[in-house]
């Protein structure tokens, strides 16, 4: 189906949003568990799945409710805050699925999503900052490449990646069975234990080209104005939003605990220096979450008017994600550092700033964004664009 031109406010968001809450008390009790498993039960993604997190973003024209850029950041945020894992991992398996249903064409949407409402669709996880090697052949490659980080692989059926065209240098990203690719057993980590963001190889796969598109495109075969985003912009909305949930989270168990402590013997929460702090806190999430709205309401604007985003808008979007997760940081040290043993034990506080600070390092808001987001404003390189997270 023909891409729609206007942006799509889906009217869908309050009943999902009502879903999560409605699964927020499951959630908390199953994140021990799945953290001590490396993945959420199948019980608990189908939870999730049926609350319509992935069919969030599907294209309307394929059957999905297709959420504007700020309710999927105000989902993703709710579903962090229940659980750090839970949200990392359904937002990867949001805009990869999204990704391929909107920017494939008929032979392969019809392959992938035969009934999106009807919960019959693909899921697809991988990683595309990597590319494998793709060698052209009859009707499409043969694929074969190495990639890291397939958050969410444990529920997908399908793998999204990253391959170059070998002769030509073009990336695209392809979408092929799971079972096309060998998986490795190498999650151990500190954070995100139960989002199962293994790697994964293949040498030699047949891919067909009608299951493959350029990484760069801007122009949705499927779905409205949103997909013009393109794939690194879309995948900004879900880690924004999932630093939100982890930071509000964060300090909401940082009162808990201070309201459990006050009036005690030599209670550190009842110094004006905690009070300040938290403040402090306060005000930082608040303003990063406002100031990430404002860029993406912009962001919502040019894209209704048929407009693809301006290079400020591109460089703004990333420093918004870059700013709200160095602001959960911040919001993480001070509720460890005033937390005191309810920090270090085994509990909510714990395994979420174990989880910030794992998904802190995601690419996208590594220090070269930064810098490249600086780059661009300071007036030091006016006419360069942004290519996936490059600034040239």
């Amino acid at each position: 189906m023909a891409a729609t031109a206007g942006l799509h406010i889906s009217p869908e968001f309050p009943a999902v949003l009502e879903r999560i809450e409605e699964l927020g008390a499951t959630l908390d009790a199953n994140a021990g568990p799945a953290e001590e498993l490396g993945r959420h039960t199948e019980g608990t993604a189908r939870a999730l799945l049926d609350a319509g997190i992935v069919r969030a973003e599907l294209p309307k024209s394929l059957g999905g409710y297709e959420f504007s850029p700020r309710q999927l950041m105000e989902m993703v945020e709710r579903v962090s805050y229940h659980d750090a894992a839970a949200g990392w991992t359904m937002q990867a398996l949001q805009v990869m699925t999204a990704t391929t249903a909107a920017f494939l064409g008929p032979a392969a949407a019809a392959d992938l999503f035969p009934d999106v409402a009807g919960g019959k669709y693909a899921l697809l996880a991988g990683h595309g900052t990597r590319p494998g090697r793709a060698v052209p052949v009859d009707g499409g490659f043969l694929v074969s490449g190495a990639w890291q980080f397939a958050s969410g692989m444990a529920h997908a059926s399908h793998v999204h990646s990253a391959i170059q065209v070998e002769g030509t240098g073009e990336l695209r990203v392809l979408a092929m069975p799971k079972s096309q690719v060998v998986l490795d057993a190498n999650w151990d980590v500190l954070g995100l234990r139960a989002t199962h963001s293994i790697d994964y190889h293949c040498a030699d796969v047949y891919v067909p080209s009608t299951h493959t598109y350029p990484a760069t495109t801007t122009t949705p075969a499927n779905g409205g104005a949103i997909y013009r985003l393109g794939l690194v912009n879309l995948s900004a909305i879900g880690h924004t939003g999932w630093a939100f949930g982890v930071g509000r989270r964060l300090l909401d168990e940082l009162r808990s605990v201070a309201a459990a402590r006050t009036g005690t013997r030599n209670a550190a929460v009842d110094t004006s220096q905690f009070h300040a702090e938290y403040a402090t806190a306060e005000a930082k999430l608040r303003a990063a979450r406002a100031w990430a709205t404002e860029v993406w309401r912009g962001i919502e604007v040019a894209l209704e008017s048929g407009e693809l985003p301006s290079t400020d808008q591109d460089t703004l979007l990333r420093l918004a994600l870059n700013h709200a997760t160095s602001t959960a940081l911040d919001v993480g040290r001070a509720v460890h550092r005033w937390a005191g043993t309810a920090a270090i034990r085994r509990g909510p506080i714990d395994r979420f700033l174990r989880d910030l600070g794992t998904g802190s390092q995601h690419i996208t808001s590594s220090p070269v964004v930064l810098q490249n987001c600086g780059a661009w404003l300071s007036g030091a390189q006016p006419q360069a664009r942004w290519s996936f997270l490059d600034l040239a």
